[in-house]
């Protein structure tokens, strides 16, 4: 099983954005910190989840147990639906990574279990280019 914590910061609301993931299990220990360029909060944690899934596929495992700090990307996960049109290709590009995977889990976790990928995100936002 690979275990995967995703996060998305950005420096405003919209700003300098970044996605940290990190992803440990089955002999893997992966950090990804990237610079996205300009954009919001809830759209840097719907591209960090797509950025991991594209990992776990390069990986892939059959196993994935995902946490994120994102409400709204748990929840759209788990409902495959997500009211703000902005969010929908996200959400569609999601559903079809996560469909080839055998058993995928996603899972809401404070703040406070998710530093590695949220340090990441932000180490994204200081060094961009």
């Amino acid at each position: 099983m690979l275990e995967v914590y995703i996060d998305g910061a950005s420096a405003g609301n919209p700003g300098p954005s970044g996605i940290g993931i990190f992803i440990k299990g089955e002999g893997h220990h992966i950090k990804i910190s990237e610079y996205i360029g300009e954009t919001n909060n809830h759209i840097a944690e719907f591209t960090a989840l797509n950025r991991a899934l594209e990992e776990v596929g390069k990986i892939g495992s059959s196993l994935i147990s995902m946490r994120s700090d994102s409400k709204i990307v748990v929840a759209s996960v788990e409902k495959q639906y997500v009211k703000n049109e902005e969010y929908k290709p996200y959400l569609e590009k999601a559903m079809q990574m996560i469909e080839t995977i055998d058993m995928f889990f996603i899972k809401w976790v404070p703040d406070s279990q998710n530093k590695a990928a949220d340090a990441l995100a932000r180490e994204a936002i200081l060094k961009r280019k």
